[in-house]
Parts: structure tokens; C-alpha cells; sequence
């Protein structure tokens, strides 16, 4: 959720910062795009540029990949043949991939199977300087997927899976980082996440439910079967919707089974039933915008059957309306089952006394809407939130159930991108087949921020085929999470099942392909305890590369909390900034900031400015500094990164620049310091002359009867306690005469050891480069070579081998004998690290404070 693209920002920021990046390309699922570009904005300030068909079409001519910098884009836009045509012609400094595990590929003996949006995968490795992959479900149980998942990364990294597996026991898989929340722990060790509970009560469908169900899933099963004979998949996939509308609500089968039963009238009369055009991909349209997926599904159950001649069909539609008479009957009741457990789950909270929020998850739309006017007939306030709302009407649905609506009732569209963690309670009123989205749904509620135990219930019946699947598997997983003491079981569903996803075995059991009782045995087969150890496999699968020193990170903690340059500094400058530069800043009646127009002075920025940092705008009307101020109050928030705050700086430095080579005057209020305080910029790069380190560094030089002492090294932020000096800011001192000892000190006391502390780090990748990469390459190289030896062997006695053969292997062959010494090359690079000399930045002279400015004076006591 927001924290993979709170990690994406801040990388971003810190490239961005480093001078690396200036190209971006974030790819994502399609209803994902909308929230990452959302995120970006408001969190970081970056803009994105929507790159869809409307774009292509209206920017026709011309490369859109190649002329923006900042651009967003779905997968399985991005996948299409001229799409992927036109993406391969730019390239990228940083390109981020959210839910990379879609880019998927399989090995069959010795044929590698890869997926259209693997091909993409590959055309992004190529064209990138950085890659950043994020997914929940790296590893899905298959070694060799994972290996050629790793493979887009850094390919020829791992030649086989045996290497994947070396480098996750050593901890030395440098491409790769896990953290899983239940391992999360704050600076005092306290868990980050509260336990999750989740629930499967036992319940039974009445008589007139029962005979609905078992009248629709006789017609399913004998449909779908018939379909898959005469090959018609995209038949037999609708049928496997209309039994999910079946396990969702009495309405929305009922529905579904008119719309139906009313479409195929439509087409007898027309003559057209037999019409099935192209494939449908299951794959991509579990990742298409929620509206979209639905009104495709709703399309495939009303027109698609498996009927073949007029009569076929008249029969169908006959016993569609059989089928409709039996909901109609079974709707009858007063309340259906379901709704009574769900009565009885909102009765066991006394959400109705105590005011709790109830978060409920179906598939269906016209479910959400059974349920929204059943519980408002109860005299509960809901909200709905469902696909076909806009990102906006999304917040506004989100902020309503915080401060208003007691209960929310959601499509998928709310397990993605919205937090709930005001909310401790959610009922999945019906259950996706897809584990992943049941994850989604649970990680609304169960995230940071999140105070309370979280309880979650599956309502699924007991007596129906998938109902008895899934209660099987929920009651395994209830006792597996018992056996491993967290829940961290529903992340890894797919590594517990036996050699079949989720899905498919519903599908068998709803298709009688296999009986009830074997699926049902072939689950309880696996033990236990043999559950529990494949679990614990899959949680450390890949787990982080380098130990958590945790010591040193709360060390760096309590400094970055001593060094941050909190709100209030920020205001003051900025507001002291606008003085100096003209700038007609205003302190509004709500005490926020505006600034009506912008002076063409400050916002005469350089070229780069924009890739670096963003669009500066001429007029901003409502803004604050402080990060809570402006989420409260919907204003902007101005922070270092932010495109305001870094004209106005480069402004400042740009009329500066005449101060900062004089040097300033400041007094210690302390009366501690008398001297020169040196302000460098120092750099380390290596043998390809690329960055590898920036830091800061302040000297301190104390000054004594006028003369120079020894140097020593401050802390930077020391100046934020100093006073500037008032009158002149010029001093007469030996500043200009101690430049090259200043440099000198700073070259043999901060810049070598920070040079060492590099090469440590890099020293340790190259190991791991050199143990895994090179060697991969190595091997991949004497294969090559005793591939053609015994070609020529083989010509030698006779043998016809194809030239074209024989020519493929000979490039391959020095295809890695190039990259074997590309590697060799970069790594000697990598290692072979040099200072430059460091950059005064200023110098400033700084006295005790005379006593006549201040009363201040040393107390012992205090």
C-alpha cells in the first residue's frame, strides 16, 4: 500500500538528491496508476505524466517515452506490441515496477516460457540505470520462476536455482530484500502491528437456499463441462463467474441469472448465440480497473453458452427461468442465512452500543447494494465504495466512513489504495478464489497505524462445494498459525497447497472433475508439522542480504533527530528569504501561508530544475511547513524537495554568492567558541569517475591571540545555535591564508576514513558479485565452450550439425566472454575509490557573545 510507495518516493528524493536521476518510469497494474501518481504528488511532489492510449494517440508522431521525463503507465499497456515497440526506443535512469511478480516466467525442461509481460520486464532491464522491483509474493513456491524473476534484476546473476538457494543460506543475495509486518518491531522492540484474528464460523444454508444452490451449481458444472469439450473456455470461464455470484448473495445471483436468461432471448431471436470471438485473458483482467473487469464479466455471463442448436438454447433459457423462480422463492424470507451470521458477528462486537466501525467486503455490486440498504434499514449510517467511483469520490467515501458512517461496504476497489486502520473489524461477505486479494481486503484495516486487535470473519457456507474447500483450508491455516505463533499464514496460501492454486481447486470441486472428499483429503494430507516447516521456508525465502545492525540504526535515529531541520527553522528561513528577495509573502487570517505571485526573479530557474525537483507554479495560495497543518487543513506542504522552498534557496544562494566567499560573523551565545568554523563539501569517486559518497563536513579552527590552533571536526548543525552577528559580515582573521590547511585536514581526516568506510561496503559487493555473478558467467561460458567442442566432435565423425547452430552458440560464447569482462572491469572500478578536493562552501568567524547583547551565563548548577 502507501508504504511501497513512500519507499519508491524516497528513493526517488534520494537519486534525485545525489544528482543521478532525472528520467523516471513508474509502471504499475491499471488501478494502481491513479493512486501512485496521487501519492507522488501529495507526498513528494513529484509529478507524473499519464502515458494511455489517449496520450498516444494525441501525441502521435512523436515518442512520448522519449519527451517527458516523469511518466506512469500500466503493465499491460505498457505490454502491447507497439506500445513495447515505442518504450524500447527511451531509456531510463530510474524505473520502478510495482506488483513485479505479474512479470513472470516458467522453465519446462529445457524451454523457458515467459509471459508477454516478462518480455517487458526484459525491455526495461535493458534500457535502465536503476530498477526497483516491489511485490508482495516474490516467490511462489517454484524455484525456477524465481531465478528468472531475479534474472530481469541483474541478468545472468544466478546460473541456476542451486545458486538462488547458496546465497539465501549465506544471506548474500544482493538483489533482493524481504521485511515481513510481523517481524516489524519499533525502537523499543514493540510490535508495529497488533495480532490479527481471523474467523470461520459454522453455518448452514436453509432448504430454499440449498436447492437454489444445488439446482445452480448442477448447471454450472454440466455447462462448464460441456464447454470445455467443445473447447469454448471463454464459455466455461463466464459459468465459474455466475457460481461466484451464487456463493455472494441470493440477489446478486438472482440477478445475474435474469440478465442472463434475458440476453440469450435477445440472441435466439437474433440467431447470433454461437458468435465466441477471441480468448479471454483471465491473467490481465484480474488487473484491469474494477468497473471495467465487471461490466467484461457481466458481458461474458449474460451472452456466452455452451448451447450449440436452437434447441440447446431454448432448453437453457427454460432452465434459466427455472433457476430464477427458485432465487425468487429463496428471497422470499425474511432475511437469508447469511445475513443472520452477519447480524450475529455485528451483535457479538455490540457495534450498535459501542459505536464500532465495520468494514464489509463483497465481489458483487448488486450485493453491496442489497447489503447497504438492509443495514440502513437496521438504522445504521453506511457508506458504499465500489469501482465505478471516480479517485475522488474514493477519498470522500474514505474520510466519510472515518468521521460519520459507522459501516463501510466495499468492492476489490477498496482493498487498494484507501487506509482504514481507524477500523479493527471486517467481515468478507463473500470469498475472492484469489488469496492475494483476500490479503488486499485484510491489509485495508490490518496496517501501520493500526491500534486495536484486528478481527476479520470469512462468512462461507459449510454445506456448499467451495465452502467446504475453503473452510478445510481456513482450519488448517487456523492450526498452522497456532504451531508458528503469527499470522502470516494468508501471505503465503500458494506455498501450503499441494501442487494446485486456490482456484483451481474450487474449480474441480464446483466441476465435480474430482470428488469433494478427495480435494478435501488431499488438503488434510499435508501434515501439519510438514506445513508449518514449507511455511517457515517461504517467510525466509530471501530475507535481507545484510544483518540489521539494530544499535547503530537507533544511533543514527537519535542523530537525525538532533540534526533535522525541523518546521519552525524552515518557516523562519523561508519567511526571512521572502524578505530579502522581495517575495510578497502573507500570513493568512487561518494562519496559513500565500503567495499571490511569484516573482519572475525566483522562478527564472535552470533547465534541470523541474526534473529535479518538480513544476514551479506562479501563485500558491495556501501552504504550511508544518506536515500535520497541511494533511489537516488540505493545505500544500512545504518541505525541503518541495519546487517553492528550492527556488527560494537557489534564489538566496544565487545572491549570496558574495557573502558566503567573505565569509559571515556569528556569535556564540554559549561564549565557548572563538575561531573559524569551515563549512566543505567532500566527494569520493570511482574508477568509472562516478559519484560514490557526498558528505558534509564542518572544522573548527580556534583562534588564539589572533593565530590559528589546531583543527577538529564539528558537527554541521552546530550554526543552527549561533547568532549572526548584527552589522557587517566581515572579520578581520587569517581566513584567506588557512584555505590549503584547511583542505589538507579535511583531505587526511574525514575524507580517508569515509573513503575506507566505502570501500568496506563496496568491497563486500564485489565479493558477492565476484561469487555469484562472475561465477554464473563463468559457468554459463564453459558450457558454451563444451557445447561447441562437441559440435566440432561430432562434425569430426560425420555428423551433419546445422550452421545456423553452430553460429548461435559461437555469438553466445563471446557474447560472455564480453560481459565476463565488462563485470571483471566494473568491479576493479567499483573498488578503486579516490577523494577529489573538497569544496569550500564558507567560512564563518565566530565570537563569544558579549555580554551586552545577552545576559546569558554559564551556571554550574543548572
Amino acid at each position: 500500500g502507501a508504504g511501497k510507495t513512500i519507499m519508491a518516493g524516497l528513493l526517488l528524493k534520494e537519486l534525485k538528491y545525489r544528482g543521478l536521476v532525472q528520467r523516471v518510469l513508474i509502471v504499475v497494474p491499471g488501478h494502481l496508476r491513479d493512486q501512485w501518481r496521487r501519492e507522488m504528488k501529495e507526498r513528494f511532489g513529484e509529478t507524473f505524466t499519464v502515458v494511455d492510449r489517449g496520450m498516444m494517440n494525441a501525441t502521435w508522431g512523436r515518442n512520448i517515452w522519449q519527451d517527458e521525463p516523469h511518466l506512469i503507465t500500466s503493465m499491460d499497456f505498457a505490454k502491447q506490441d507497439e506500445v513495447l515497440a515505442a518504450l524500447g526506443n527511451a531509456h531510463w535512469d530510474l524505473v520502478i515496477v510495482d506488483e513485479a511478480h505479474k512479470m513472470a516466467a516458467y522453465r519446462y525442461g529445457q524451454k523457458t516460457d515467459k509471459t508477454i509481460r516478462y518480455r517487458l520486464g526484459e525491455v526495461l532491464s535493458r534500457n535502465c540505470t536503476y530498477l526497483l522491483f516491489l511485490t508482495a509474493t516474490p516467490h511462489r513456491g517454484d524455484p525456477e520462476n524465481f531465478r528468472l524473476f531475479l534474472d530481469l534484476l541483474e541478468p545472468g546473476f544466478f546460473v541456476d536455482t542451486d545458486m538462488v538457494a547458496e546465497a539465501v543460506r549465506n544471506r548474500e543475495n544482493p538483489l533482493f530484500l524481504r521485511r515481513l509486518k510481523e517481524d516489524l518491531r519499533d525502537f523499543n522492540g514493540v510490535p508495529l502491528f497488533p495480532p490479527r484474528y481471523v474467523h470461520t464460523p459454522k453455518w448452514f444454508l436453509n432448504d430454499d437456499e440449498k436447492r437454489l444452490y444445488n439446482a445452480v451449481t448442477e448447471y454450472v458444472e454440466k455447462s462448464y463441462n460441456k464447454a470445455l469439450q467443445k473447447e469454448k473456455r471463454n464459455v466455461a470461464f463466464a459459468l465459474l463467474i455466475l457460481q461466484r455470484r451464487m456463493a455472494s448473495s441470493l440477489r446478486a445471483v438472482r440477478r445475474s441469472l435474469e440478465r442472463r436468461r434475458e440476453r440469450l432471448q435477445q440472441l435466439l431471436r437474433l440467431g447470433q448465440w454461437l458468435s465466441e470471438q477471441g480468448d479471454v485473458d483471465e491473467e490481465a483482467l484480474e488487473d484491469v480497473p474494477e468497473v471495467e473487469r465487471l461490466r467484461q464479466e457481466e458481458e461474458l455471463v449474460e451472452r456466452l453458452t455452451a448451447a450449440e442448436t436452437r434447441e440447446e438454447l431454448q432448453e437453457e433459457i427454460e432452465l434459466l427461468g427455472q433457476l430464477i423462480q427458485l432465487a425468487r422463492t429463496a428471497e422470499r424470507q425474511e432475511i437469508e442465512t447469511k445475513l443472520r451470521q452477519l447480524q450475529t458477528v455485528m451483535a457479538d462486537h455490540r457495534i450498535q452500543s459501542t459505536g464500532e466501525k465495520l468494514l464489509i467486503f463483497t465481489e458483487s455490486r448488486d450485493t453491496l447494494e442489497y447489503l447497504a440498504e438492509k443495514l440502513q434499514g437496521w438504522g445504521y449510517s453506511v457508506v458504499t465504495l465500489h469501482g465505478a467511483m471516480n479517485l475522488d469520490e474514493r477519498i470522500r467515501a474514505e474520510h466519510t466512513f472515518r468521521d460519520r458512517a459507522q459501516i463501510m461496504v466495499s468492492t476489490e476497489a477498496g482493498g487498494e489504495g484507501i487506509n482504514l486502520q481507524f477500523c479493527a473489524l471486517m467481515v468478507n461477505y463473500d470469498i475472492p478464489w484469489n488469496p492475494n486479494r483476500l490479503e488486499q481486503r485484510m491489509g485495508r484495516i490490518h496496517r501501520y497505524g493500526q491500534h486495536k486487535e484486528v478481527h476479520i470473519y470469512n462468512l462461507v457456507a459449510t454445506d456448499t462445494r467451495e465452502g467446504r474447500v475453503l473452510r478445510t483450508l481456513f482450519d488448517k491455516l487456523e492450526r498452522i498459525r497456532e504451531a508458528l505463533g503469527n499470522d502470516r499464514v494468508f501471505d503465503v496460501i500458494g506455498d501450503l497447497l499441494p501442487g494446485a492454486s486456490l482456484k483451481e481447486l474450487i474449480v474441480d470441486a464446483i466441476t465435480n472433475r474430482r470428488t469433494l472428499d478427495d480435494i478435501v483429503a488431499e488438503l488434510e494430507c499435508l501434515p501439519d508439522e510438514e506445513a508449518v516447516r514449507r511455511l517457515q521456508e517461504a517467510a525466509q525465502m530471501g530475507l535481507a542480504t545484510r544483518h540489521i545492525d539494530l544499535q547503530r540504526i537507533l544511533g543514527e535515529a537519535q542523530r537525525a533527530r538532533e540534526n533535522r531541520l525541523v518546521p519552525e527553522y524552515v518557516e523562519k528561513f523561508f519567511e526571512r528569504a521572502c524578505q530579502r528577495l522581495g517575495i510578497p509573502l502573507q500570513r493568512r487570517q487561518d494562519g496559513l501561508w500565500r503567495i499571490e505571485r511569484l516573482p519572475y526573479a525566483v522562478r527564472n530557474v535552470p533547465a534541470d530544475f523541474k526534473h529535479r525537483f518538480g513544476l514551479l507554479h506562479s501563485e500558491y495560495l495556501r501552504f504550511a511547513f508544518d506536515k500535520d497543518t497541511a494533511r489537516r487543513t488540505g493545505a500544500e506542504f512545504v518541505a525541503p524537495g518541495h519546487p517553492l522552498l528550492e527556488a527560494v534557496v537557489e534564489a538566496v544562494l544565487a545572491a549570496g554568492q558574495d557573502d558566503l566567499r567573505r565569509g559571515a560573523v556569528f556569535y556564540d551565545p554559549d561564549g565557548q567558541l572563538d575561531g573559524l568554523v569551515w563549512l566543505l563539501e567532500g566527494e569520493i569517486r570511482d574508477g568509472g569517475n562516478a559519484p560514490a559518497g557526498r558528505r558534509l563536513f564542518a572544522l573548527y579552527q580556534p583562534l588564539v591571540e589572533g593565530r590559528a590552533a589546531a583543527l577538529r571536526f564539528i558537527p554541521p548543525a552546530l550554526l543552527w545555535n549561533l547568532k549572526p552577528a548584527e552589522g557587517g559580515t566581515s572579520h578581520s582573521g587569517p581566513a584567506a591564508l588557512q584555505r590549503d590547511a584547511v583542505i589538507a585536514a579535511a583531505i587526511e581526516h574525514a575524507l580517508e576514513p569515509y573513503r575506507r568506510e566505502l570501500l568496506e561496503q563496496r568491497q563486500r559487493d564485489v565479493d558477492i558479485k565476484r561469487r555469484y555473478g562472475l561465477r554464473s558467467l563463468q559457468q554459463q561460458l564453459a558450457d558454451s565452450e563444451a557445447k561447441l567442442i562437441d559440435y566440432a566432435t561430432r562434425q569430426a565423425k560425420g555428423e551433419d550439425i546445422p550452421i545456423p547452430a553452430i553460429q548461435n552458440e559461437e555469438r553466445r560464447r563471446d557474447e560472455l566472454r564480453e560481459r565476463i569482462a565488462r563485470l571483471e572491469m566494473t568491479m576493479r572500478q567499483e573498488v578503486t575509490l579516490a577523494p577529489t578536493e573538497p569544496r569550500i562552501l564558507g567560512v564563518a568567524r565566530v565570537l563569544p557573545m558579549p555580554a551586552r547583547i545577552t545576559a546569558l551565563s554559564e551556571d554550574p548548577e543548572v
